[in-house]
This record gives C-alpha cells, sequence and structure tokens, in this order.
C-alpha cells in the first residue's frame, strides 16, 4: 500500500507543487537512520515519504488511530500510533527494532504541528542512542497545507549532516538535543 498511495501522491504532487530535494547524498547509504523534521503542517509528512528513497515508517499520535479506517490506513502506509501524553516502553521498542532491521523512522521532534520553531523533545535522541542509529535533520521550506502549494509550488527538502548519538549522561542528552534543535530550524 505504500508505494500506491506514494505513487498517487507524487502525481498530485507534480499538478500542484514541485519538490525539490537537496543533498540526498548525505543519507547514509545501508542500515536504518531517524529522519527528523520540523512540523508545520501536512505537506511536510508527504513530501518527505514521497521524496526519499527507502520508505518512512513515521511516528504519529495515537490519536489518529481512533478510527479504524483512518487507523488501517496510517498502518498501511507505516505509521505507527505513539501515546505522547503516557509514554509506554513500546514507544521506544516498536522504533527500535524498525531501526535495527535497518528501516528508516521519520520522527517530528517538537511532537506536534506549529508555525513556529519549537523546543524539541529528547525521544529521537533516546531512540538513536539504543538502536545505535545516526539521526538525519531534514529542513522543510514549503507550503504547509494544500492551499498554500498552490500559492507557492515549491518545497525544498534539504538532507543535513548525520550524527551519531553515543550518551553517558543526561548532559550528553541535552546536548544532541540542542544540536538536533539547530539542526532542524537552521533554515
Amino acid at each position: 500500500m505504500y508505494k500506491f498511495v506514494a505513487f498517487i501522491a507524487k502525481m498530485i504532487f507534480f499538478f500542484i507543487a514541485k519538490i525539490e530535494l537537496k543533498d540526498l547524498h548525505k543519507l547514509p547509504v545501508s542500515g536504518g537512520y531517524i529522519i527528523t523534521c520540523s512540523h508545520r503542517g501536512w505537506l511536510e509528512i508527504i513530501a518527505l515519504g514521497i521524496s526519499l528513497p527507502k520508505p518512512i515508517h513515521f511516528m504519529a499520535k495515537k490519536e489518529l488511530f481512533s478510527r479504524k479506517q483512518i487507523g488501517s490506513f496510517l498502518t498501511s502506509i507505516h505509521a505507527f500510533p505513539i501515546d505522547r501524553e503516557n509514554p509506554s516502553p513500546s514507544s521506544i521498542k516498536i522504533p527500535v527494532k524498525l531501526l535495527k532491521s535497518g528501516e528508516v523512522v521519520g520522527i517530528f521532534p517538537s511532537g506536534t504541528r506549529s508555525t513556529e520553531d519549537t523546543s524539541v523533545k529528547r525521544g529521537a535522541v533516546t531512540i538513536a542512542n539504543l538502536a545505535k542509529v545516526p539521526i538525519v535533520p531534514v529542513t522543510y521550506n514549503g507550503p504547509a497545507s494544500f492551499k498554500e502549494a498552490w500559492k507557492y509550488r515549491k518545497a525544498i527538502i534539504t538532507i543535513g549532516d548525520p550524527f551519531a548519538v553515543t550518551m553517558s549522561d543526561k548532559n550528553s542528552l541535552q546536548a544532541y538535543s540542542e544540536k538536533l534543535e539547530r539542526a532542524i530550524h537552521s533554515a
């Protein structure tokens, strides 16, 4: 289903807006990694999903899965639910398992959509450390909604420099979180 939905989304984007992908060579060629991006609207999710070479397993708030049909659709395109209010061990186990099996996990470290640059939560850094995979920060400059897509007609996705996370204490966690925040808000 992922490939089919990606094909349809590519066709829609072809007519609405052009996506320019910069620095694709920075993506790791093998193994799993975490894609992180600020979260201003729905279109960056679609743009990332159709632009990057490997399917992305996006973390999504559990409320999106409350309706059976929507939940089934999200699951079919590789999204998985996370309880942001009461995170359980599966909030960490699911992405770590995916990453260790060589998959790509998409995380919006701010935790919610916002038109302003919000501080990042520590989940992406923690997961990267546990899975021993790099974080790839991505910036998205473009429309946040379909209405804006008609107006701006272009989205630019820039792949940042991947970085490994090796934490030894809480200060390391904070330092990596700050590094990630600077990287995804650099555009």
